[in-house]
């Protein structure tokens, strides 16, 4: 399990958690090699948890930390090197979905974050040939995500949705005098680009 073990074992560390489940497809043994390692997080003390949660992860030097904006359940959405996809969710904090991304220079960088997080996951959806998942999922991605930022047209692909993503990233880098980390982009952008092998592979079978 490599960093998805480290982390859930520092979250069960926690004096306040109870317990750190693996669930989803890599627990049922169906998972592919981009598959997320899911993890149900149960707490006494939620916020507590919570606020301590970004020491925690630091030491395992996360490229991207972010509380999932359209959960129904409070979730910590972590990736890592490689990459690797941790969510730490919290099965007993409902929450509701966040409205469409407000873009400013103070926004930019969580709003990269939400983008190529979103990407990776639909790429392991991609790869278990879930087309009719993607397209729904990009559909909200235009309205979420990519609207605020002045995309209009619903993009047809992920490659698509990445690239005008990018221009208009760069373009509002640009006109704010930011310049974000591509440390994120660099991970996940060759694998949106490489659809061609996309195909479901359960981890540890041969192709």
């Amino acid at each position: 399990m490599g960093i998805a073990e480290d982390i859930a074992g520092a979250v069960l560390a926690h004096p306040s958690v109870n317990e750190v489940k693996l669930i989803g497809s890599r627990a049922r043994g169906h998972a592919t090699e981009l598959s997320d390692w899911d993890f149900h997080v149960t707490a006494e003390d939620f916020g507590e948890v919570a606020a301590d949660l970004p020491g925690l992860v630091s030491p395992y030097d996360p490229i991207a930390a972010q509380w999932d904006p359209l959960g129904d359940f409070e979730s910590y959405l972590l990736i890592f090197s490689g990459p690797a996809k941790v969510d730490l969710i919290f099965p007993d904090v409902p929450r509701s979905s966040n409205p469409p991304w407000r873009v400013g220079p103070d926004t930019l960088a969580a709003v990269d974050a939400h983008f190529w997080d979103w990407s990776l996951w639909l790429v392991s959806k991609r790869r278990r040939g879930m087309t009719d998942r993607v397209r729904g999922e990009l559909l909200k991605m235009s309205r979420h995500l990519l609207e605020p930022l002045g995309i209009v047209a619903i993009p047809h692909s992920l490659e698509e949705a990445a690239a005008r993503y990018v221009r208009e990233r760069d373009r509002l880098e640009r006109r704010y005098g930011i310049r974000l980390s591509r440390r994120l982009e660099e991970e996940v952008l060759p694998l949106v680009r490489a659809s061609d092998g996309d195909h479901y592979r359960p981890s540890g079978l041969p192709s």
